[in-house]
């Protein structure tokens, strides 16, 4: 099994992590009734996507 020749210090360690970050989802507002949705995802409160009715939420 292979050994490490030399300690990789902590520094050295955190500065190649420094770029693993969650990031905030990007939310656009829903054209038919102004809530907040993911992009590409139908609205989960009216049902419509790109101002057209994908879902019947009246069923509900």
């Amino acid at each position: 099994m292979a050994h490490p020749k030399h300690k990789i210090s902590s520094t050295r360690r955190d500065k190649r992590r420094t770029h693993y970050k969650a990031v905030a989802p990007t939310l656009s507002t829903c054209s038919n009734c102004g809530v907040a949705t993911l992009y590409h995802r139908v609205c989960p409160e009216c049902g419509f996507y790109r101002g057209k009715a994908a879902i019947d939420k009246s069923a509900e």
